[in-house]
């Protein structure tokens, strides 16, 4: 199983477990801003995200997959992938799935997506194909996964194939998972930390500037 899970958060959430709750600064900062330098500030932080959201669309069209960085959450890809790890994902419409191929798929009334190995394909007469997938540390195949009465999986079920991975860069994703308080908790310790470099920055240009005014 994956997660959808960005390396930026994964990045953000480390930083934030280093140092935790060091956000007293930061309110002090803010009592001493204006109204147009909070204004600026909370247009600063809607555009990180807007910036955010529009590379995430950006993977998304160059890979041809709706998740294109998941997180592996199980140990059922072992060795061939580890709990943690960080992958990256293509799902080019014309590119053929081909048996050995690790492949990400959805199967109906599961919420969380499944990364393993495709086992056996089935082609029909008119070109369509269909194939039985397995987990590397499974001893049997993914058929107790599927859907009721579903022997195999089809094109549509893909999520994308796996390109490339870097190892256990996703493991604050299987912590937080685990432990949802902790998430919500390391989600804040990141807001407030981001908030306060912003603060620090504007509160410092505006002092910088009074300065200048003062000499003039």
């Amino acid at each position: 199983m994956y997660s959808k899970e960005s390396p930026c958060a994964c990045v953000l959430h480390v930083y934030a477990i280093m140092d935790f709750f060091d956000v007293s600064s930061m309110f002090e900062d803010v009592r001493r801003m204006n109204k147009r330098q909070l204004f600026y500030q909370g247009l600063n932080f809607a555009m990180i995200v807007s910036s955010a959201l529009m590379i995430w669309k950006g993977l998304m069209v160059v890979t041809g997959s709706e998740s294109p960085i998941v997180v592996v959450l199980s140990g059922s890809m072992e060795p061939a992938f580890q709990r943690g790890d960080l992958l990256f994902l293509t799902n080019y419409k014309e590119d053929p799935i081909r048996v050995g191929e690790i492949v990400v798929f959805k199967v109906e009334g599961r919420e969380i997506p499944i990364v393993h190995r495709v086992l056996k394909i089935h082609e029909k007469e008119n070109g369509d194909i269909k194939f039985l997938t397995k987990g590397d540390n499974n001893s049997v195949d993914d058929r107790g996964l599927y859907a009721p009465g579903q022997l195999w999986l089809q094109r549509k079920d893909v999520v994308g194939r796996a390109r490339g991975f870097v190892p256990y860069i996703g493991m604050v994703t299987i912590i937080m998972n685990d432990y949802p308080k902790f998430k919500l908790i390391l989600n804040f310790d990141v807001l407030m930390r981001c908030g306060k470099l912003k603060f620090t920055f504007l509160y410092r240009s505006s002092v910088q500037e009074k300065s200048s005014g003062n000499k003039t």
